[in-house]
């Protein structure tokens, strides 16, 4: 679904993308801007309980995610640099959208159950692609889950919004809740394919 999304959005974005390139703007620079945009946003304005200000600027920036890979392909300058920092940056951002949601939970004083599994989706949302880069780096895939980074941010947006917009916060928690089961499901999956790629390898 979101990969689908995303291509829709490359397409949007086509024109935006030649001109930031005309002009001198380069990938890792829109990648840079708009990881801290969402890091401002999460950190700052969900904590202080504007969640749907705090996910329209987190939605806006994320676009970002896009238009720099679109950048790249555009100029000519995909690598291994691009997706390290591409990739590395991804993290940072989740972890503060996440962090931002839990400090608003667990400031609300009124819900630590959703502040708890606000922090487990944070902790398991790190494991889910160390996972995958690690079997990466052995030399096998993991590339298997129900719960891919897309999927889960637009979940967790898509819910602190609409808190932001008059749901009660148990909405919230019960997002947060599944996506903690998910992701952890997801880290069982890679560790389960991973097991399998192994022993077959041993016995070859």
């Amino acid at each position: 679904m979101i990969s689908k999304l995303r291509d829709g959005v490359g397409r949007l974005f086509t024109p935006l993308a030649r001109w930031l390139l005309r002009h001198g703007v380069s990938p890792d620079a829109v990648t840079i801007v708009g990881t801290l945009g969402v890091v401002v946003a999460a950190l700052w304005l969900f904590p202080l309980g504007y969640l749907f200000a705090g996910t329209m600027v987190c939605w806006f920036f994320a676009m970002s995610d896009a238009i720099d890979g679109l950048m790249a392909r555009l100029s000519g300058r995909v690598g291994p640099w691009g997706a390290f920092l591409d990739s590395t940056l991804d993290r940072i951002a989740d972890g503060a959208i996440f962090t931002g949601l839990v400090l608003y939970l667990a400031g609300r004083g009124e819900d630590p159950l959703g502040a708890g599994l606000g922090l487990a989706c944070l902790v398991l949302g790190s494991i889910v692609p160390y996972a995958r880069a690690r079997a990466e780096g052995l030399g096998m895939t993991a590339n298997v889950g129900i719960a891919e980074r897309g999927d889960r941010l637009t979940a967790a947006l898509t819910a602190a919004g609409l808190v932001g917009v008059g749901l009660p916060p148990v909405v919230l928690t019960i997002v947060l809740g599944l996506l903690a089961v998910a992701s952890a499901v997801t880290v069982v999956q890679r560790m389960v394919v991973v097991r399998r790629q192994a022993v077959r390898a041993a016995e070859s």
